[in-house]
């Protein structure tokens, strides 16, 4: 029996679960719904979001719309009559009535292991508070913040390399094909259901520009994971000689040790830039000078021509 479906989402994560459901003959996209194009770039050219870039190809019938809690998004979930929605990166709290669209309600796909990282911005808060095992998770979706019951999940373990971009990717890979296995399920009475519970829960809230900041004088780890969570967008950051400079890869600096004040540029080399932090060092690894692309932080040093003292921050 073919599941009807209607897939919210936005975001690049959103597009494995979106590019997987399309390619099982069983699951029917009936409507894919995602936010209108937003102005980008430098001629903040109206841009669309992935989700709708990668319908186009797929030949998915395409809804951009402010939400779906009103307006043309809730027409267009009316009208699709899906047997569930989907929603994978969407970033809106949905209604009970969309909730109940759906003979079989709404289904999330979220990038954490819940109750851990309920929110928006789970794969960056979990390298920011350096775990060291995140995951998916499949759930039931209520009128609360990922607070509905789990159907399924899936662990993965953290690389030490990995940076919000590659951890993202992966999980979003991982996901889509745990998501197309609930999905197809449906018909013969779904998974069993298991409430979340009160232990455990963290919230990750969508991080502002002031979370994106680097404080030298916190202990060299810390700096590192935050460069990692913000890395490849929209980037940790700093200032050089009172301009914004990006950090968009670095590593702590085990067997270094310096006298300097935390932010103190205390030498660079091949390898990069070393910068002093609270505790020990980082390598600062890669770079984005303002209005200039990334790249690697011994060709930044090379143009900077650094001058004895001088510090980031």
């Amino acid at each position: 029996m073919p599941v009807r479906l209607a897939f919210l989402g936005n975001d690049p994560w959103s597009v494995p679960a979106l590019e997987a459901i399309a390619g099982e003959p069983d699951l029917v996209v009936a409507a894919v719904v995602t936010n209108r194009p937003k102005p980008a770039g430098r001629g903040a050219k109206p841009t669309p979001t992935a989700v709708a870039r990668a319908a186009a190809p797929l030949q998915l019938p395409l809804v951009e719309a402010d939400g779906v809690t009103r307006g043309d998004g809730l027409i267009a979930l009316r009208e699709a009559a899906p047997d569930v929605v989907v929603v994978v990166a969407y970033g809106e709290l949905l209604s009970q009535e969309v909730l109940s669209i759906g003979r079989w309600g709404a289904i999330n796909l979220h990038l954490s292991l819940l109750p851990r990282w309920r929110g928006a911005a789970p794969v960056q808060h979990a390298l920011l508070a350096g775990d060291e095992v995140t995951g998916v998770t499949v759930m039931r979706m209520d009128e609360g913040l990922d607070t509905g019951p789990v159907l399924t999940a899936l662990e993965e373990a953290i690389r030490p390399d990995d940076d919000a971009g590659s951890l993202g990717a992966r999980l979003a890979k991982l996901g889509a094909r745990l998501l197309v296995g609930v999905l197809r399920q449906l018909p013969d009475g779904g998974l069993p259901e298991r409430p979340q519970g009160d232990d455990g829960v963290t919230v990750a809230p969508r991080p502002g520009p002031a979370d994106r900041i680097l404080d030298w004088t916190r202990p060299a780890p810390e700096v590192v994971r935050r460069v990692r969570a913000f890395s490849p967008e929209p980037g940790a950051s700093t200032t050089h000689r009172g301009a914004p400079l990006k950090v968009l890869a670095a590593a702590v600096a085990v067997d270094a040790t310096t006298d300097g004040p935390p932010g103190a540029i205390v030498h660079s080399d091949a390898r990069g830039v070393l910068v002093a932090a609270g505790t020990h060092a980082v390598w600062v690894l890669e770079v984005a000078p303002a209005g200039r692309r990334r790249m690697a932080a011994a060709a930044w040093a090379n143009g900077a021509r650094f001058t004895p003292g001088e510090r980031l921050g």
